[in-house]
């Protein structure tokens, strides 16, 4: 009989670069357990079975390797012309049958005969024979006492030429190199014989010997290789140890661990999970995470986020239980990129929540201490800076504590003299700026010619009779600290443009120079005017008025808070007294009559007022008539100015120069400069200058 009358032929064959994946499916379809694999210009360079796939597999190869890592170093084959009988197997159980370049067919060792046996070498084998030489794996017929009277092919590829001697079956296995085992029920008989990585379990079982005519019984056995279930089996328990290990360690962690499959299937929770959110793992494994946020065990999911995401989510989460914690979930791709798990770590804030709010209440209630700590250091404060004692200056004076937290810029609104810059002298000295300079400068009080230089300073030559060594600007002077701009509404135009370009870029830059200063300054400003009605005039850029008043603080005159005049009264006496080394006293008559008075001046006029009554006091008691012929301005008896007015009296140069007096006194009480008190009276500032000076008056 010839190779091509038994070989298979070859419909399929397998490249270099095909998967093992590939090669399985070749093999169920072909019903074959062998292929040619070809080399890139298509001929035969080696062969690989469904021995070499289930060796492969059970050393840990993946479906996803090319048969090439796995398939033989050589071509195995024989011609088709071949006689069977002449076929050197060298212990393969698949050969490729090769034509010249081209690849046949396969020839399996199952399906052909035995060269001794049952039968005629040349002739037809027995039927019983042809059945059982077409089981692929090795069959022994033995007598009853164990000699071996026929093999398949299989069976003499496993014991080779020591099964042919007449020996019995274990005899034979020992003699090829095996490690016997036997049956304890049956000494004689093989349980397991082991050889390398090769491992055979021996099943047996009687039947009438098929050789005789007789019928006499034999044994027929059946060497089962175990050997890639072994491999298999070991490597089930090796995965089993680990994934013992990896759920020991998942256990252990003190974090909680919520992994979910690729469709947000619950797989595994551990210990920490449950005693962190209070859920039992029966709860919530092998369910859905949608199932699970619909019947309110979580208000949400980073499941679900992750899985529509496809990358790392963060969230807070509450449990049914009540518990709060944080959640991170992680996406875990498969070697085929597809979403495999979502595996989600989970730390209970609750206490750190409730830390955080303690913290926050203690914060808050520091802070309420220091207010009213600095509240009362302002109050005890026996300088006199600042008197709270209305509503509404405490509200003032708490918004001032509060401005002084924080870097913001401030623009303090109120008429003149109510005490702006002792307010914005708070807000530095209680600021973190407060170990830097408090620099103060006054928009009205300075020339317009000279206000930009003082403001931002020049260099030498800047202009005609300027400084041979320059001169730096407040802002410069100001560095690290605060600066003060009162009567901010005086400004020109032209240099409200250049003071915004400052606030905006926080960089000066002086007269006559190119160059950029950086400068850091909190800035205060401070008006008496009305700016919104300033804005409708064209009067004040509204750009620069949004950029000043940040946070807007109102300082309320002194008449509408006539409780703090009496506090102000003997805070300035006992100034003075210390100042001149005095000790002047003031009746009660005489505060009530200082109280009466609607003060347009507000704080100032006050403090100027008090300064006068001490100093031309005759006596060491200030009365009521002292008070009242400072009040009115003229030797005779005074009263509120809401409620007497001036008698004619004298020449009409007189009462003329006596009102012109009056008017001015009060209009620069009341707006206390005279480019303000000009404005108000309708003439020049050098007008005004010149005739206070011709008065004897001076700024209050």
């Amino acid at each position: 009989m010839k190779v091509h009358d038994l070989m298979q032929p070859s419909l399929h064959s397998l490249r270099r670069d095909d998967t093992l994946r590939a090669a399985a499916a070749l093999f169920r379809q072909s019903g074959i357990g062998g292929l040619p694999v070809l080399d890139p210009a298509g001929h035969p360079e080696t062969i690989f079975t469904s021995d070499d796939l289930m060796r492969a597999l059970a050393g840990g190869a993946n479906l996803s390797d090319p048969v090439s890592l796995y398939a033989r170093g050589h071509l195995c084959a024989v011609p088709p012309q071949m006689p069977v009988e002449e076929v050197a197997w060298h212990g393969n159980r698949f050969l490729a049958v090769v034509d010249g370049p081209t690849v046949m067919g396969c020839l399996d060792a199952s399906r052909v005969g035995p060269a001794d046996g049952p039968g005629s070498a040349g002739g037809e084998a027995e039927p019983w024979a042809r059945a059982l030489l077409s089981f692929p794996e090795p069959l022994v017929l033995c007598q009853a006492d164990g000699v071996i009277r026929w093999q398949n092919h299989a069976a003499r590829l496993v014991l080779g030429d020591e099964g042919r001697r007449g020996r019995t079956l274990r005899q034979a296995l020992v003699a090829a190199g095996f490690t016997v085992e036997d049956d304890p029920a049956e000494p004689w008989a093989v349980a397991l014989a082991v050889r390398e990585d090769c491992r055979y379990l021996a099943a047996r079982w009687r039947i009438a010997d098929p050789t005789r005519p007789d019928g006499a019984p034999c044994l027929v056995v059946h060497l089962r290789d175990a050997s890639d279930r072994h491999a298999v089996l070991g490597k089930l328990r090796s995965m089993h140890a680990v994934a013992r290990e990896m759920r020991a360690v998942i256990d252990s962690s003190f974090d909680g661990i919520f992994i979910t499959d690729g469709e947000g299937i619950t797989l595994l929770v551990n210990r920490a999970y449950e005693r962190i959110t209070g859920i039992r793992a029966a709860e919530v494994l092998g369910r859905n995470m949608r199932d699970l946020v619909r019947e309110g065990f979580y208000d949400e999911s980073v499941t679900l986020r992750v899985l529509k995401s496809r990358q790392s989510e963060t969230i807070i989460q509450k449990v049914k239980t009540g518990k709060t914690i944080v959640v991170t979930g992680n996406p875990v791709d498969d070697e085929d990129g597809a979403l495999w798990r979502v595996v989600t770590n989970v730390r209970d804030v609750t206490e750190l929540q409730r830390l955080q709010e303690e913290l926050e209440k203690l914060s808050a209630l520091r802070d309420r201490y220091r207010l009213e700590l600095a509240s009362l250091r302002g109050t005890a404060d026996g300088e006199g800076r600042i008197v709270v004692r209305s509503k509404r200056m405490r509200e003032v004076h708490e918004q001032a504590l509060r401005l002084a937290l924080v870097d913001s810029t401030v623009l303090l609104l109120g008429e003149s003299g109510v005490g702006k810059e002792v307010v914005a002298g708070i807000i530095h000295d209680h600021s973190a700026r407060r170990e830097g300079p408090f620099v103060k400068v006054s928009c009205a009080a300075i020339p317009e010619t000279l206000l930009e230089s003082e403001l931002f300073g020049y260099v030498p030559g800047a202009f005609t009779g300027a400084s041979r060594s320059g001169k730096p600007g407040v802002f410069e002077l100001a560095q690290l600290g605060s600066l003060f701009l009162d009567e901010i509404g005086e400004l020109p135009l032209g240099l409200q443009a250049k003071l915004l370009r400052v606030l905006q870029d926080r960089r000066v830059t002086r007269l006559g120079d190119v160059r950029a200063v950086p400068v850091d300054v909190r800035i205060m400003a401070a008006t008496n005017r009305d700016l919104e009605a300033m804005l409708r005039q064209g009067a004040f850029r509204s750009d620069l008025y949004y950029r000043l008043s940040v946070v807007p603080l109102l300082v309320p005159p002194l008449r509408e808070r006539p409780e703090a005049v009496f506090d102000f009264i003997y805070r300035f006496l006992a100034r003075f007294n210390r100042q001149y080394g005095l000790s002047r006293q003031i009746d009660p008559d005489a505060c009530d009559a200082l109280a009466a008075w609607d003060w347009p001046g507000n704080v100032r006029q006050l403090e100027n007022t008090m300064e006068r009554l001490v100093v031309l006091s005759p006596g060491d008691i200030i009365g009521r008539e002292a008070v009242l012929r400072v009040l009115s301005g003229n030797g005779g008896t005074a009263a509120p100015l809401a409620a007497t007015k001036p008698r004619p009296d004298g020449s009409l140069r007189d009462i003329v120069d006596k009102a012109e007096r009056e008017a001015l006194r009060q209009a620069l009480a009341v707006h206390g400069s005279t480019r303000a008190a000009a404005r108000a009276l309708g003439v020049d500032q050098s007008t005004v200058v010149r005739k206070a000076r011709r008065h004897g008056l001076t700024r209050d």
